[in-house]
């Protein structure tokens, strides 16, 4: 997963990332975006799932290392979104049948209540600390030590609901054609770019404005 740093700026088009910095962008009116810089536009406008909100979507995986850097960043963020806004996030697997496993880990743990003690754990066992969480054994190995109870755990992660949300979330990356993670949309319409930002920060406050956008209409 390693990747030259001209390469990972170059994946911040269309995606997120970057390195801790002081925020660039002031918390002003969607107007001070700059198309192409700071955003596009979808080709296709996507429905949304959340009717009568704006829709703000995360795709991740558990096997990116800029995905696990950002994670303390939008937890935070997302938790303090107003009432009108919706947050979810789509676990990416891009063919991979070991992101798929991720991603069935990801919801798994959603279904047993472990997902918010142990998200950021995963993130780390398997960007910083190597482990091998690409398999079923190895994931029930490691979610064993850490507490998790391994029947529920199992149960849910063969289960129908696993599979299921796995199968949308493909679905979603298909029709929002994403390529890369990191990747924020808002409302079914716009795509967090984040040319030259120097911060999560940064990032998360044109999520901010866009939100804004959608609100004016």
């Amino acid at each position: 997963m390693s990747m030259s740093r001209r390469r990972f700026n170059r994946l911040l088009l269309g995606t997120l990332g970057g390195a801790l910095g002081a925020s660039l962008i002031p918390s002003g009116a969607a107007a001070n975006l700059v198309e192409g810089r700071d955003w596009r536009a979808l080709e296709l406008p996507q429905p949304t799932s959340a009717p009568g909100k704006i829709e703000v979507l995360e795709f991740f995986s558990y096997g990116c290392p800029h995905c696990a850097h950002l994670n303390p960043f939008v937890k935070p963020w997302a938790a303090a979104l107003p009432p009108d806004v919706s947050f979810r996030r789509i676990p990416v697997t891009f063919g991979r049948a070991a992101w798929a496993n991720l991603a069935r880990l990801y919801f798994a743990l959603e279904v047993t209540g472990d997902l918010d003690r142990l998200d950021q754990a995963v993130f780390d066992a398997v960007t910083e600390q190597r482990k091998n969480l690409y398999t079923e054994s190895a994931i029930l190995d490691w979610v064993k030590g850490q507490g998790v109870n391994l029947d529920a755990f199992k149960e849910a992660f063969n289960g129908f609901t696993a599979e299921l949300e796995v199968k949308r979330s493909d679905e979603l990356v298909q029709r929002y054609r994403v390529d890369a993670v990191p990747r924020i949309t808002v409302a079914g319409r716009y795509v967090v770019v984040g040319d030259g930002v120097k911060g999560y920060d940064d990032l998360l406050a044109i999520a901010d404005q866009l939100i804004a956008k959608a609100r004016q209409g």
